[in-house]
């Protein structure tokens, strides 16, 4: 998934403008301008590469964020820097199951976070984000880094959740007294 932002309020919040999500082989699943709830004041055209004949015909914000949400629900979602995309849409995924190019291990540099396109020059031998952003190529970049490296990244998650497990595991579970009618269930409702 890759989305472009436009600048609303006065120039300085970003809201989604055009959102795109690929499948694991990089075809186009949904590729949509979005108009934002709240007026642009800046089509940010040089990164974005939206201009305001775009969003005369975009989709409204809430339909598109629902048709992301359909497609996204169970899936893993792959993506550079998702956390920006995931807020901009309004929607949480669960962190099993993001896979971002931006927090990879493997992918930083120290602790310090590698652009998309550094890492699609480096180890994609790609060339993209001259000038205009498309985001149908950076969906797709994202989606050749994750492929690429992904029997590793999977087992690297897998790894790390049966570490949680266990760790969680050892630790004794504290229970409540309240008064004599002292709770003994472990499933508490939330």
């Amino acid at each position: 998934m890759d989305c472009e932002m436009v600048g609303v309020s006065q120039g300085t919040k970003s809201a989604l403008g055009r959102v795109t999500l690929v499948n694991k082989w990089g075809n186009v699943l949904y590729d949509e301008f979005v108009r934002p709830v709240e007026h642009v004041v800046d089509f940010r055209t040089s990164i974005s590469g939206i201009r305001p004949r775009d969003l005369r015909k975009a989709k409204d914000f809430r339909v598109a964020q629902t048709k992301v949400a359909e497609l996204i629900k169970g899936k893993i979602l792959v993506g550079h820097a998702l956390h920006n995309d995931l807020k901009a849409l309004l929607l949480t995924h669960p962190k099993k199951d993001i896979r971002d190019t931006g927090e990879y291990q493997p992918f930083l540099k120290g602790k310090t976070r590698k652009s998309l396109k550094h890492l699609a020059s480096e180890i994609l031998g790609a060339d993209i984000q001259n000038g205009e952003h498309c985001p149908i190529d950076d969906a797709r970049a994202a989606m050749m880094l994750y492929q690429k490296n992904r029997k590793e990244w999977e087992k690297t998650v897998k790894d790390q959740t049966r570490m949680w497990l266990k760790q969680k595991k050892r630790k004794p579970k504290k229970k409540a007294k309240y008064g004599n009618n002292a709770s003994t269930n472990d499933n508490p409702i939330v």
